[in-house]
């Protein structure tokens, strides 16, 4: 599920706003009237949504989307005539706020962040030059041993890593050591 932490001026408003998507089956996140309270709350978060005000206490939205964490989505809530003024790349509603309009506009964010988790999950991890040189090694090792293509020796590592439930280097740090 999305974390979503709601910053408004008045705490009261942002704890209705809060209450609004708990009824709607999102989690209880975090209400606060501050864009560094919001920033701090969002650190200790993987992604999020922060729905916040044209002007908080201490900032107004711009500083608060410049100073995300990697990985937040900012939904502003400000009126028309504000709205005007604002970036093209916040997501936005005018105020006065319907309730309808804010769940569907969360849902839409929240399936684009679940969308971007899974696409980053899928993505190889990259090995650091230190786990290719013991891959490397390894492959030698059996390609001199065993007269191996490299294709072999790659294939025969897959094979050992996924038989033993052991990674790819960690298996290939066990060819080395039975030299």
């Amino acid at each position: 599920m999305v974390n979503i932490i709601v910053a408004l001026p008045k705490l009261e408003d942002a704890k209705n706003i809060r209450n609004v998507l708990v009824r709607q089956g999102y989690t209880g996140g975090g209400v606060c009237n501050t864009g560094s309270q919001a920033i701090s709350m969002a650190d200790n978060f993987h992604s999020g949504i922060i729905i916040c005000s044209y002007k908080l206490a201490d900032m107004v939205y711009s500083d608060l989307y410049e100073l995300l964490p990697p990985g937040f989505e900012l939904l502003l809530l400000a009126s028309s005539k504000l709205l005007g003024e604002v970036d093209g790349n916040v997501m936005s509603l005018a105020m006065p706020l319907k309730v309808n309009e804010l769940v569907d506009t969360v849902d839409m964010m929240s399936a684009g962040l679940e969308r971007r988790r899974k696409r980053e999950r899928l993505q190889p991890k990259q090995r650091s030059s230190e786990d290719e040189s013991v891959i490397r090694e390894a492959k030698a090792l059996l390609m001199d041993r065993n007269h191996m293509t490299e294709a072999e020796a790659h294939k025969y590592l897959q094979k050992c890593s996924m038989d033993s439930g052991t990674g790819m280097v960690e298996t290939a740090q066990m060819v080395i050591s039975m030299k």
